[in-house]
């Protein structure tokens, strides 16, 4: 189902919903073309904003409507036609690049964690010294997965090759390639979730090492699965609520963040927990930013 109503949180007033009268703006990018176990993310982005309608403007925490913060504009799904690989990265590149010159906060919904190479490219072209911060529970750093580079198990391969400081949070599933990756290169600082799931020391520390211009690329799949079913690899022992949004809120108070992503939803099943609950962090990010 195509939301008949694209606008995140189904805002009416225009002025809190417009283009040009937002600070926000949301981008959806349905690419799917290497999903390798459970297909469907393509419908991932719509789902988002579909269950955002039902959460609500006030947010308890930081007792404000955060959309009258800035507004929040959402635009219509990319089309990708036959675009696909590196070809489909440039047009998600050029299109975000569009976003970034009007001087707006971009939020991209993506289908496979592969789109995440082709915005933090063009965030990378803006702000040179600007570093990746993701959550996931796989490395994603495989040199090709079945025969592709382009492949969402190597979106972080191809973006360690623009020579950012990536930082990974909750990983827990990798293959040897990847670990010889990680311990070979400095730029590369991976959290396991088995060194950190029950304590909160890791918290200050990674902050304190981040870069002061920060990207977020968020894999659903980061989360645990009681509280993410609906994913595309789903992995047990993951991240939780509280926690993730305590580490988060220090990493927006510390960093200029200048956008994020939230990608591999797989909306498949009946449930529409893990759809809301991406709604709900998305627009909890949007508030840190913005209160």
């Amino acid at each position: 189902m195509v939301d008949s109503n694209p606008n995140f949180l189904g805002i009416t007033e225009n002025k809190w919903r417009e283009y040009e009268s937002s600070s926000c703006v949301i981008q959806q990018l349905p690419y799917e073309h290497t999903s390798s176990f459970k297909k469907g993310s393509s419908k991932g982005p719509n789902a988002i904003i579909h269950n955002s309608h039902y959460v609500e403007y006030f947010d308890t925490e930081l007792g404000i409507e955060s959309y009258k913060k800035c507004g929040i504009a959402c635009t219509s799904p990319l089309d990708f036609k036959n675009k696909i690989n590196q070809e489909a990265m440039e047009y998600i590149q050029q299109e975000t690049a569009k976003h970034l010159k009007n001087d707006k906060f971009l939020v991209s919904l993506g289908a496979e964690h592969t789109i995440t190479y082709g915005v933090f490219k063009a965030f990378q072209q803006k702000w040179n010294d600007i570093g990746i911060l993701q959550l996931d529970a796989h490395s994603d750093l495989r040199n090709e997965y079945e025969n592709n580079r382009w492949s969402h198990a190597s979106v972080m391969a191809r973006i360690h090759e623009l020579n950012p400081e990536i930082f990974q949070i909750g990983i827990r599933a990798q293959c040897i390639e990847e670990r010889t990756l990680i311990d070979s290169t400095p730029h590369i600082h991976t959290y396991y979730n088995h060194t950190i799931w029950d304590n909160e020391k890791w918290m200050d520390e990674v902050v304190q090492k981040l870069p002061k211009n920060l990207y977020i690329t968020i894999d659903t799949d980061g989360f645990d699965p009681s509280i993410c079913p609906s994913v595309g690899t789903p992995e047990p022992g993951g991240l939780q609520w509280y926690p993730t949004l305590k580490f988060l809120k220090k990493v927006f108070e510390k960093c200029d963040v200048k956008g994020f992503d939230i990608v591999e939803l797989n909306p498949i099943s009946i449930d529409d927990t893990t759809a809301y609950t991406m709604a709900q962090l998305c627009y909890k990010l949007i508030g840190y930013k913005y209160a």
